[in-house]
């Protein structure tokens, strides 16, 4: 006997909830990234030029943020795609992560290759396009921050976001040194400073991402501690072949097989053990096989 338990519909899906602040955000990025490309172009500044490269990032990891929301929620006319096309989501977190660390290497790879080489850079305009910059950024973090916290297609954005709100504040400080000292080398020691920084919060987002590709168990949730609950679900002597992982943010799935004493209501078993999958854990979508204790049928499985 088996059964599940699932709640598929868009309003349970955490980045749809926040599709709208995506678009906001990437208008005012993207409009932002034009501007200080121009200026950074204008006045030399390498600092300037890492933060647009970096903007530049953003605009396509927005929009490719957008579009993962928006193919999440298409339903699927072929019927091959059996969880539907939610992954869409994680693949642009991904998109993501190879753009910072591309950004982040290109900046750092420039800044070593402006050690000890003459460069004129004008503080005037790093100044003033930093500071409109930290306020366009501020403006998307405030928009992106609740939904950074649901799915992982909005946190991506999100630490994109947050890296060129440090690059803003590194092209300020930047611009007020080489404009204190007269030394144009604080611009590449700030854009060595925004490169590190960049792949480090990369890295950081890269590994949830493989974690969800590679279909870990959820942060958080120790699989033998939830079969540890399930076995105290009334009638169940043992429970195994259990999978847990997630599909995108706020979808955890799981499977498991539930070994049963002789004359057990399996459908109270079902029941139960679904609402505290459901209950306990997070676990809204969960296929579980409840099998008699003298059933042998797994022990054929070679894997």
């Amino acid at each position: 006997m088996s059964g599940h338990s699932h709640n598929h519909g868009v309003g349970s899906h955490a980045a749809g909830r926040h599709r709208w602040r995506l678009a906001v955000s990437f208008a005012l990025i993207g409009s932002y990234f034009l501007v200080e490309l121009a200026y950074g172009l204008l006045s030399g500044s390498l600092a300037l030029l890492s933060d647009a490269g970096h903007m530049a990032a953003d605009v396509v990891a927005l929009g490719a943020a957008l579009v993962a929301t928006r193919i999440a929620t298409r339903s699927d006319p072929t019927g091959r795609r059996t969880y539907g096309s939610y992954r869409a989501e994680v693949f642009a977190s991904l998109l993501s992560v190879l753009l910072m660390l591309g950004v982040a290497v290109y900046v750092v790879v420039e800044a070593i290759g402006r050690i000890g080489a003459d460069a004129e850079v004008s503080s005037g305009p790093m100044l003033v396009v930093g500071a409109i910059g930290l306020v366009v950024n501020l403006v998307a973090l405030f928009l992106l921050r609740s939904g950074a916290a649901e799915s992982l297609n909005v946190k991506g954005a999100y630490l994109e976001v947050v890296a060129d709100t440090a690059g803003s504040v590194g092209v300020i400080v930047a611009g007020w040194l080489v404009a204190a000292t007269g030394q144009p080398v604080w611009d590449t020691v700030v854009a060595l400073a925004i490169g590190v920084f960049v792949a480090v919060r990369a890295i950081a987002l890269g590994r949830e991402v493989l974690a969800v590709l590679g279909q870990q168990a959820p942060a958080g949730m120790e699989p033998a501690a939830v079969a540890d609950d399930l076995a105290t679900v009334d009638g169940v002597r043992e429970v195994h072949d259990l999978h847990l992982w997630t599909l995108t943010s706020g979808m955890h799935v799981a499977t498991a097989h539930l070994v049963t004493d002789d004359h057990t209501d399996g459908h109270t078993v079902l029941d139960r053990a679904g609402d505290l999958l459901r209950e306990r854990h997070g676990v809204a979508h969960a296929t579980l096989q409840v099998e008699p204790v003298r059933h042998v049928g797994c022990d054929k499985l070679g894997w």
